[in-house]
């Protein structure tokens, strides 16, 4: 499209015009299977760009009647803006492709940018995408990498934002999720006397790789040229690099180079007893994770059991954790009226330990004594404590037996802090959960599938941002959450303000509740 044609926007009637002639192209296209050569490969593969240029063309006559009988006289009557009468021409990636359209705008008096009344009714940013190839950009990128979510919008709409823009834009838009975690929570209906209704709450924690000053200086900085291959190219490169490697310093024994920083992970749901006397469900489950510290993210939890009619000191909460206790201690103090629940999966692990130090690995003398043991976790919990204290005892003073006396303490050293977690028989016969199985895969799924990669190293403050999108997403939030970030948009725009989604500088952690608990951002 030449300058000129740029600057001259098509009527309705050229438009119109335009949308028929490559209709007709279509049905031409549809009619000419007599052809023996044709083949349905070549039809899809020219059908679908048609359709294609259909589709913006029906895009492009949608924003030439926006801008035809959109009215400017309310934004003449504020006496805030020069008008510009002359339209200028902008150029928009739709998820069919690029589309032009037309739109005067407005010089503020104060002084200023130039405003753009129609693209803040409309909802375009300027960032030069359509809000649904951003978020639809975005969006993969919460499933897959970043690289991984540019080839798959190539693949499907034909064209994608680079790796770069996709990663900016995770950043400007995870700014709103935060705040939409903290007000989307489901309300519950209010709890009957009887106690029908139990909320479950689960936390754990997983660590992804981080990037080291080190490496993140060897990334930022310059790349040394070679003195040796001249030539440049990847193949002597990546000789040269090899040959490097024996210069480079090994690690020893027992380091490692994750460099991990720990991700605290909440899920919660409820369960409602039915006639049958059990808990069914889940019901209202969502996840949500951060790298702020422990008390934030548990605060955060505490919050959203409020605003799901559970109240602090409601005996109607059960919480299932690991054996982390500061998990515990925690979540005690949030939830003093709590039942707890020692992930049983994670004891039997400790019991096994235990019983490798009196029998074989993989004999079957070494099953029967773990079952034993894990049978009575469920039936008489003091009786076996009591047992495992007498079995150390009487190792203690036997020198041929120190593995074994050392493997009964440890286990009753885990066993005795969590005593008070450990009512399997009670919460068995009221079909509260043992395990913390939801919380487990969680961490695995929302967290180790898309965060624990091989090559992945994160930056905290910069992966909080995807972390939260990804809870957001997982929960089956995204639309409500693409509605309230771009709700808050509009106003920003319709208000006179320029609005970018891209950044590239990260929001920050949390240190406390109160700023995690900001208000919306209101601008990106």
């Amino acid at each position: 499209m030449s300058d000129k044609t740029r600057d001259v926007c098509p009527s309705m009637e050229a438009q119109e015009q335009k949308v028929y002639e490559i209709f007709k192209t279509i049905v031409s296209l549809c009619k000419s299977s007599s052809n023996d050569e044709q083949n349905f490969h070549k039809f899809e593969e020219g059908l679908k760009l048609q359709i294609q240029h259909l589709a913006c063309a029906l895009v492009q006559l949608f924003l030439i009647s926006a801008h035809l009988n959109f009215k400017m006289s309310a934004w003449r009557k504020s006496g805030k803006y020069y008008q510009r009468i002359k339209p200028v021409s902008r150029c928009i990636k739709t998820i069919w492709g690029p589309v032009r359209y037309w739109r005067c705008h407005l010089i503020p008096k104060d002084g200023g940018g130039v405003f753009y009344p129609l693209d803040a009714c409309l909802g375009l940013t300027s960032d030069g995408f359509s809000q649904g190839v951003i978020s639809l950009a975005v969006r993969l990128s919460t499933q897959m990498s970043f690289s991984a979510a540019a080839n798959v919008l190539r693949m499907t709409i034909g064209f994608s934002p680079s790796t770069s823009t996709i990663e900016e834009h995770v950043l400007g838009i995870g700014r709103y999720a935060c705040d939409f975690m903290d007000i989307s929570a489901p309300q519950s209906l209010p709890l009957s006397t009887g106690g029908d209704e139990i909320l479950i709450i689960e936390a754990d924690g997983k660590a992804t790789p981080t990037a080291t000053q080190t490496e993140l200086d060897k990334r930022r900085g310059k790349r040394k040229k070679s003195t040796k291959n001249k030539c440049g190219c990847k193949r002597h490169r990546a000789k040269e690099k090899k040959l490097s490697h024996s210069k480079k310093k090994r690690r020893k024994a027992g380091d490692k180079s994750k460099n991990g920083r720990s991700i605290t992970l909440v899920a919660m749901y409820t369960l409602k007893r039915g006639s049958d006397g059990k808990l069914h469900g889940p019901f209202k489950k969502k996840i949500f994770g951060s790298y702020s510290p422990r008390k934030v993210i548990l605060e955060w939890a505490a919050t959203q059991a409020q605003k799901r009619g559970f109240s602090k000191d409601s005996p109607d909460v059960h919480i299932v954790v690991d054996g982390e206790k500061c998990l515990q201690q925690n979540l005690a103090v949030l939830f003093p009226n709590a039942s707890f629940a020692l992930d049983i999966y994670h004891l039997e692990e400790h019991i096994w330990l235990a019983g490798r130090s009196f029998h074989r690995t993989g004999s079957n003398k070494l099953k029967e004594w773990v079952h034993d043991k894990i049978d009575r976790l469920y039936t008489d919990m003091e009786g076996l404590i009591q047992t495992l204290d007498a079995l150390r005892l009487k190792y203690e003073d036997v020198n041929s037996c120190k593995p074994r006396y050392k493997a009964l303490d440890k286990l009753l050293n885990y066993i005795t802090p969590r005593r008070n977690m450990l009512r399997y028989t009670r919460y068995k016969k009221d079909d509260l959960p043992l395990a913390s199985g939801i919380i487990e895969g969680a961490a695995r799924y929302v967290i180790g599938e898309r965060m624990d990669c091989s090559g992945m190293r994160w930056i905290p403050e910069r992966a909080e941002h995807l972390l939260q999108l990804r809870c957001i997403e997982i929960n089956g939030d995204w639309d409500d959450f693409f509605n309230y970030y771009h709700g808050k948009n509009i106003q920003l725009m319709k208000a006179g303000e320029k609005v970018q989604l891209r950044n590239r500088a990260a929001k920050g952690l949390a240190a406390t509740f109160d700023e995690f608990n900001t208000k919306p951002v209101e601008a990106a």
